[in-house]
Order: C-alpha cells, then structure tokens, then sequence
C-alpha cells in the first residue's frame, strides 16, 4: 500500500501526511514543484521519515506534470490518492480559483486514473452548498443553491468533475473554516477568523476588558481545527465500504459569529459584544428570516454600494470586503454520516472554548505582523545582530520571532541547544536568518567563552536584551535555611548579566551605536512581598546600569531598563495562583522589548509601576501596610513550604487584590 498526496505543504496537507506517518505504512509519495525541492525537505526533516519521498510536478500541469516514466513504475500500487492542492482563500480572482480549484482538480483526476489508484479522495469545502437554505446534508450536492463568490463556485465544480469523471472511486470530505490545532494553536496563515485578530489586538491595547461593546447579529458560521479535519480524514479514507460518498467536517452545532468573536476577545483580554438583540428577543423569531436584523445587516452588506463603502473602511484594517461580506453560512450543516462513521475512533470536533486561547497566542506570537509593516521598527533593525538570552522560550523567543519579522539578525543564547535550533529553523522557514550560540549564563566563565564566539563570529553586537532570569517566591520566614535562594537569583540576574554586559564592551565601543535592554520588573518599584531574592537581583542589575550609563554613552553605548509587569511564562508557571491572574502576554512583553530596542528611551515602566514608586516615595507606611496585607492574603507556595497542595482560602481576595494591582507579582 502506497499513497499519493497533492497539497503536503498545505495546512492541512502537513497534517494529515503526519497522521499517515503515525498510523499508516507503506510510501508516501508528495507532489512538490521542483523549485519548492528545498521546503520540501526541511518538512521531511520535521517529518522524521524515511517514507515520504518528493515527486517533481505541477499543480498547473496536465496529468499534474509528473514524469511519465514515474506514473508507469508505480501504476496499480497506490491505495489512496489525497487531493488537497488548491486555493483557500475568498479574496482570489476566478481566473485564479478556475486555475486552482478545478482545472488542478482535472489534472489530479488524470493523474489518478493513470496510476489506477485504489480511491480518489477530494478535499472539498462546505462552500459548495453556497447558501443553500435550511439543513445541507452529506447525500446532497446539485440543488440549485446560489454560490455567491469565485470560491464558491471553483468549490462546487471541482467537487462535480471528482463526481461526475473521476476513473477511479472516490470520497469527498467538506470541512469548514479551518483553524489552527487545538493542542497547540499552530497556524500557517491569516485567513477566516484571524483577519479580524488586528482589530481585536487593537481593542484590548485601547479599552479595559470589562467594556461592553454593542453586538450586531452576523449570523453563524463554523470552524474546526485542523488536527480535527486531519485526524478525520485519515480515519475515514481506510474505512470500508465508503466510496462515493461525502462527509462533512464541521461542528455539529452551528456557532454563532458573535460568540465566535468573544471567545477570542476573551483570550486576548479584548472587551466582548453584546448579545444581539435577534439572540434576547424571542419576538424577533416570527419574523421572516429575510426580515431579521441580523439577515437585513448580511444582506446589505453583499450590495455593490457596502462592498465599495467597506473597501475604503473596513479593508484599511486587513479585514478584507470579501470576508466581511461572508462571515455566516446561511446553511444548516448536517453531519450525522461522518459522526456515525467516527463512533468509537475517539475523534471529535471540540469545544472552541477549550482552544481559542491557543488560537489568540499562536497568531500574536507568530502571525501578527505588525511589528514588520511598522518603518520606524524597520529602520532600526533590518541588518542588525539583536543578542538575545533566554531564547528558548516566553518573552525571549517571540522577540526573536518580531526582530526577524522586521529584518534584523537574532543571536539566540539560552541553555538548550535543541530548542534555540528549533528556534533558529522556524526563522529560517520564514525567510529570515538567525544564529544559535548556547551557554549556561549561571556559569561565568561559559559567559567569557559566550563573550568570545560573539565578537569573533559576528561582524557586530548592536544590541543586547538580558530577558534570562530566575524568580523564586518565598516569605523570609522560610528562607532562613536557603541562602542559596539568594546566591542563584544575585547569579543569573545580576552577575551572568553585567558579566555578559562587560564582555561585549570592548566590541561595543568600537561600534559606538549598541544598545542594552535589560528585562527588569515591575517589583523594583513596587516591592511585593516573599521577593525578596528576585527583586533585590534585579534592582541591583538596575543600579548598575544606572551607573555605568553614565561612563559610556560617549562611547556610544546606551541601557534601557524595563520594568516589566507580570507575562504569562514558563517561569511563573510553577505558581498556581498566577492561573487566574491577569497577566500580559510574551507578544505584549515582546512589543515592549521591540521599543526598547527601536526608540532607546531610559525607561519603560507600566503606570502602575511609576505609582508603586511614587507611594514608596510619598507615603511609605501605608504602601508598606498594603502590601503588609497582600503578604496575609497571598500564601507561600506549595514548593516554598515544602508540603502537598496550595491552600484556596481567600480566593476571592486574592483575585481582587490580582486585578486591582494588575501586573505585579504577588
């Protein structure tokens, strides 16, 4: 048994070669244009398998352009033939979907019949039922429903030629919007709901999350993610006894686009919409459909006057008119077959609550692309060497995610190796390049080899963000036996940073144009109880700088100092009690580093942060009594009592006390 497969590259066609990877044997043969050779194998790296072998061709090409010589060597020896080549995207002309979507969809039928393939199995979409009104189930196709777009229709027609001319069996599959995977949140582009993620980033940077927004009634729509579609297809495809029929991928229940929307306002902490008044109103539900405000909205906004008045407006946002004009599905997707036929494999579509988060940090980390479209950011980067420790995760490794975006050069430090090569490879498969220099920065003299390699392998350091660092949460009462507490943070923080610091000096001042960032924290300004080893490090880091700016800004050398609030990393996991307060994300942190590095200023504090420092300065008793009570209401953590479990009394007070001090650590 043997498979062909068309699209590997694609979103869902990577995943779904690795399902046939994990779970099924035999060859894997990818259709790849021969100048996409080199992707090709970088994927069959991360593949880890020897079985996925390239097969030079083109999408655009009769029998897909595949040697005929290689068609005749392999007639009659693959199973199943996977047709996932084609265009996903509602803003492409016809000519572009014709070429795409139907006439690739011909070439791969000749292909198949050519090499006698066991069964055809056609990637459609829940776009070929148009806007079919009612319920659309899996035995229809043909009923004179209306396809309002380009996309729609290519859609429709390939799905015909696969049932109307296919030489061999065949199976159709008709996902719906899909979306990243539910396990990690990976995404390969901006497409369906993530091209309103801008305007949501926006929102949350500009009004408080408890703000209610009015909710206008778009409708439903349906998403599912693409480990769901992946998993689906491969389970369905070895089914016996299933040709000729079609199965839609979709969630069972149909999703309303508001409450679509809100799930992501609430994973970015973006303010959320109102219920509609079509959704509150049960008097609104004996109105014709045509008459609803939600359908009278839909409907306006397909007129050529909306498209035009939305093309000068909305698109200005990244959202395109085209989207915006198909945001719902008017039809009811039925999908009873596919769910029938998935009984017992343990595969469903889950809740979108349970992965939208995933979703929202997947796309700000590595979609978003604002940071490159800003020239300013640019100017300052592009060419650049952004030395960056504590690259292997949080805030470290998605800066090295925006400066490459912006054209600069990141030099990756961090202990691992395995991950800052990741790293390094996630930069390079984005056009990008990156250097990987590993070293244990608790250890001095690792740093002056660190110190070495730099200067000696790059033309220049011109910048350096110190983000590795420790933090350890323990009261003084249950330090006393634990000085080391103090030895490791004063370690890392402190001295591995100025060591690093004073080792690039020499290359530095021969520059005269580099620049320190230095990761600090909010809780030098605001001293919060049981940090006493990670602030007084930090702080320590802070005075030195302070200092020593002075010395060398005529050399060309200057510091800026973050006092960064509390982000959601690694490093704050092992506190339970962080679960439920409100943190920044690393995206929002590494904006922060990002103008640091652009604009140079002295500082870059939070506004609670300069208030913490202001009390301290204007009326330390009370700033020492308050926090006095956040000491009584904030618990040592299980691993700083050395016991089982932390205890959830005052619960309530802990996160009013969380959301009133937004960003400090507690």
């Amino acid at each position: 048994m043997s498979y062909f497969v068309t699209g590997a590259t694609g979103f869902i066609g990577r995943f779904l070669v690795q399902e046939l990877i994990e779970k099924r044997e035999g060859e894997i043969f990818v259709l790849c244009r021969a100048s996409s050779l080199d992707r090709m194998e970088r994927l069959i790296q991360q593949w880890g398998s020897d079985r996925v072998v390239p097969v030079v061709g083109d999408l655009a090409s009769p029998g897909l352009g595949v040697d005929p010589a290689w068609v005749d060597e392999h007639r009659d020896s693959v199973s199943h033939f996977f047709h996932l080549a084609a265009i996903y995207d509602m803003t492409a002309d016809d000519a572009t979907n014709d070429a795409m979507n139907v006439e690739g969809t011909r070439y791969a039928l000749e292909l198949a019949g050519a090499l006698a393939a066991g069964c055809f199995h056609q990637v459609s979409s829940v776009a070929a039922a148009g806007e079919f009104e009612g319920v659309f189930d899996e035995t229809m196709f043909d009923e004179g429903q209306l396809l309002p777009s380009p996309y729609h229709r290519t859609k429709f027609e390939s799905e015909r030629l696969v049932r109307e001319e296919s030489p061999v069996p065949w199976r159709v599959y008709r996902p719906a919007i899909v979306v990243g995977h539910s396990e990690t949140g990976e995404m390969d582009k901006v497409d369906g709901p993530y091209y309103f993620f801008p305007v949501l980033k926006r929102l949350r940077d500009v009004f408080p999350s408890w703000l209610p927004l009015m909710g206008i009634d778009l409708g439903n729509t349906n998403v599912v993610p693409v480990d769901y579609v992946a998993k689906a297809m491969d389970h369905l495809a070895h089914l016996p006894g299933r040709d000729g029929e079609a199965f839609h991928l979709v969630n069972p229940e149909p999703q309303p686009v508001v409450e679509m929307i809100n799930g992501f306002c609430a994973a970015a902490g973006a303010p959320q919409f109102a219920t509609p008044l079509d959704r509150v109103t049960p008097s609104l539900g004996v109105l014709p459909k045509q008459l609803r405000p939600g359908r009278l909205v839909s409907s306006a906004i397909r007129t050529a006057p909306m498209q035009a008045l939305l093309g000068q407006t909305v698109s200005r946002t990244g959202i395109p008119k085209e989207v915006v004009a198909h945001t719902n599905f008017v039809p009811v997707f039925d999908s009873r077959r596919t769910e029938q036929a998935l009984a017992g494999s343990g595969i469903a579509v889950p809740a979108p609550d349970s992965y939208a988060g995933l979703l929202w940090n997947y796309w700000e980390e590595n979609l978003d692309q604002s940071t490159g479209r800003d020239s300013a950011t640019r100017a300052a980067l592009t060419g650049k060497y952004v030395v960056i420790t504590g690259a292997s995760s949080g805030i470290g490794q998605v800066t090295a995610l925006k400066v490459a975006q912006a054209g600069g050069i990141p030099v990756l430090v961090a202990r691992g190796r395995e991950k800052l090569e990741a790293l390094q490879r996630t930069i390079e498969l984005r056009g990008g390049e990156a250097h990987v220099f590993p070293c244990d920065l608790s250890d001095l003299e690792a740093i002056d080899d660190l110190c070495a390699r730099l200067t000696a392998d790059l033309p220049s350091v011109d910048f350096l963000v110190n983000n590795a660092g420790r933090s350890i949460r323990r009261s003084i009462k249950l330090s006393h036996d634990r000085f080391h507490d103090f030895e490791r943070t004063m370690q890392l923080n402190y001295f591995g940073a100025i060591r690093l610091i004073m080792g690039l000096f020499p290359q530095m001042r021969t520059q005269r144009r580099s620049h320190i960032v230095n990761i600090s924290s909010i809780g030098v300004q605001t001293n919060p109880p049981r940090f006493s080893a990670y602030v007084a490090s930090k702080a320590a880091l802070d005075s030195w700088s302070n200092v020593v700016a002075s010395e060398v800004v005529g050399d060309g050398i200057t510091f800026t100092n973050i006092h960064m609030p509390l982000v959601k990393t690694p490093m704050i996991a092992p506190t339970k009690i962080y679960d439920k307060f409100p943190t920044i994300s690393p995206a929002q942190a590494a904006d922060v580093v990002i103008k640091g590095l652009v604009e140079r200023p002295h500082e870059l504090n939070t506004m609670l942060g300069n208030a913490g420092a202001v009390a301290h300065t204007v009326a330390p008793k009370a700033a020492f009594r308050v926090l006095n009570m956040a000491y009584h209401v904030f618990p040592d953590s299980a691993a700083a009592r050395g016991d089982q479990g932390e205890p959830g009394k005052r619960e309530s007070e802990q996160i009013m006390l969380a959301r009133l001090f937004k960003g400090v650590h507690w």
